[in-house]
């Protein structure tokens, strides 16, 4: 079974998303506050930043699908990634979530586990 490349790379970024959702809310309460008591308007770029990585985790997780399944390999890593990305994507509320769904699911990206249709190749 080969490896895929995008798939390795959707996994890394999966991680780093897993890091960013989980300092998202004190960086952006921070931010809050700074705009309170500071008088700037930094709070709705700091989001736009986390929302961005979301929007990037879709996009990747969607290409690391569709790569997948033309290698015959698991794509349950790829969906759990969508899925976590999205969570995010619909409200940075529901970053824990978000977190777990990533964490499974990048594991069942790295395992590159062959799909149950696959054809034994010897």
């Amino acid at each position: 079974m080969k490896n895929l490349k995008i798939n390795i790379w959707t996994g890394i970024l999966d991680i780093v998303n897993c890091v960013l959702f989980a300092v998202s809310w004190p960086v952006i309460f921070s931010t809050a506050a700074s705009d309170a008591f500071g008088g700037t308007n930094l709070t709705s770029g700091t989001g736009t930043f986390f929302y961005i990585m979301a929007a990037i985790g879709i996009i990747v997780n969607v290409i690391a699908l569709i790569q997948s399944k033309q290698h015959s390999i698991s794509i349950f890593g790829p969906v759990l990634g969508i899925i976590g990305s999205a969570l995010f994507l619909l409200s940075a509320a529901m970053a824990f979530p978000a977190i777990v769904v990533l964490i499974v699911g990048t594991v069942f990206i790295f395992l590159h586990h062959p799909s149950k249709n696959a054809k034994a190749v010897n």
